[in-house]
């Protein structure tokens, strides 16, 4: 049973049969609920956190306390990378943006299995695309309108969830972007009214993806091609 539900997770996914008998008694199937902070910036980070059904939100945090995300994971990756890239802190906050389920890992065990060449390369690779995904973010930041980043952030997480609806408030995307609530409510009530999505008390359900992608700046799919490059692929459960 924990095999099935950790192959939700594609970094477990690929784990060759010996490193994942390594791996199998050290993880732990945790609940992630909305709004739980993973770790904080500037403070020790004592897990890797591998999500197979929640999404999880980076976010820069400034000295005012101001915030804007900087990347996003789900299934296809996992929260921590500093853990194995030589520190055991990081600048940014984590903060769960879609409550479901994750594995994680104890800092220690991650440390050690990182030393390891298969699970070495895979984790590098990973690294690799969110450092993509990093990059991408603060380019459309800068240059793109605030629809076309609201629509980008619905697709990366729409990537990452079974289904077709987001919980989410408005307040909190905005925190997510970095902007004010009521440029989100603007940005959403036109992805509305085009027929790509419906919003209703905190629930957003993607009607029409296509369009969505069309609507979208060319960083959505910059990010996905080198997701899609770099990670081995989802194995359907």
């Amino acid at each position: 049973m924990l095999l099935h539900v950790a192959l939700k997770n594609q970094l477990l996914a690929a784990l060759p049969a010996e490193e994942w008998r390594r791996w199998q008694p050290e993880l732990e199937q945790v609940d992630l609920n909305l709004g739980d902070v993973l770790y904080e910036s500037g403070g020790t980070m004592t897990h890797v956190y591998f999500p197979t059904t929640a999404i999880v939100s980076l976010l820069y945090v400034m000295e005012d306390g101001a915030s804007a995300e900087i990347a996003v994971v789900g299934h296809e990756g996992l929260v921590g990378i500093s853990l194995f890239m030589g520190g055991e802190s990081t600048p940014s906050r984590a903060v769960v943006q879609s409550a479901g389920k994750a594995f994680r890992l104890a800092a220690h065990q991650i440390q050690e299995h990182f030393k390891r060449a298969p699970v070495l390369h895979l984790l590098l690779r990973y690294t690799q695309a969110l450092i993509t995904q990093m990059a991408q973010t603060a380019v459309c930041n800068r240059h793109h309108s605030l629809d076309q980043q609201l629509c980008r952030w619905l697709l990366l997480s729409l990537d990452r969830l079974s289904g077709s609806e987001l919980v989410m408030t408005q307040e909190l995307i905005a925190n997510m972007l970095g902007v004010r609530r009521e440029g989100v409510t603007e940005s959403a009530t036109k992805l509305q009214k085009a027929g790509l999505i419906k919003y209703s008390r905190g629930r957003i359900t993607v009607l029409d993806r296509a369009g969505l992608e069309g609507r979208s700046c060319e960083c959505y799919a910059v990010v996905k091609k080198e997701y899609d490059r770099l990670l081995p692929p989802r194995v359907a459960t």
